[in-house]
């Protein structure tokens, strides 16, 4: 169970918080699985909630659109790189930690989301509804990145130093997974693998 800190939850949610995390993550994966087989204008809402196992009416309690169902694929990641980047020893990079694969997840489960993250990411090309979501789930990332720099350093999140850093990495990530994702070619490596690289290029700056 989380017990409080300093105002803020730590460690494990409450069962009730999981389960709803669980639900959330259920839908989304139905919902890519469908926008994928059929396209997002041929899916109905009442589709994804029967294939999520949910009725319309949970589904509704959950998303308030049928292409929002797909934020928590995308957020997951996010926060759970958020989360390590929090704790992350700083005698060890912050590159190191972004790269990381989330600890308690088995090879079968991360190949899963993987794929439906790179189904999911395809279609953001040609789904206007569903590249909303994916440049919103960013947005929003940039100021919890903010904060993680700014705990980091001693500077307000607010400042602009972490701000900066915090827009790099997002866009960074966003143009990693992107690439991943994108690249039909045989044998394309992992997405942990993408980011590496364009945190690499990331790192060398500015061109001059």
């Amino acid at each position: 169970m989380a017990a409080e800190k300093d105002g803020r939850r730590v460690g494990r949610p409450p069962l009730t918080e999981r389960r709803k995390a669980a639900t959330r993550l259920e839908i989304a994966r139905e919902a890519v699985r469908l926008f994928a087989a059929q396209g997002v204008a041929a899916t109905t809402a009442d589709e994804i909630a029967a294939a999520a196992g949910i009725s319309p009416r949970t589904l509704w309690r959950y998303c308030s659109s049928k292409e929002e169902c797909v934020g928590p694929l995308l957020t997951t990641a996010l926060d759970a790189a958020a989360e390590r980047l929090t704790s992350w020893p700083r005698e060890r990079t912050l590159t190191d930690g972004i790269s990381t694969h989330p600890p308690g997840r088995s090879a079968a489960a991360l190949a899963e989301d993987e794929q439906a993250l790179r189904d999911l990411v395809r279609l953001v090309r040609t789904e206007p509804g569903l590249r909303a979501v994916w440049l919103q789930v960013h947005h929003a990332a940039e100021p919890v990145l903010a904060r993680v720099f700014a705990a980091r350093t001693g500077l307000s999140p607010d400042a602009l130093e972490p701000r900066v850093q915090a827009a790099l990495l997002n866009t960074a990530l966003r143009v990693a997974v992107e690439e991943w994702a994108w690249n039909t070619a045989p044998g394309t490596g992992s997405p942990g693998e993408a980011i590496t690289e364009v945190l690499a290029i990331a790192e060398a700056g500015l061109p001059r």
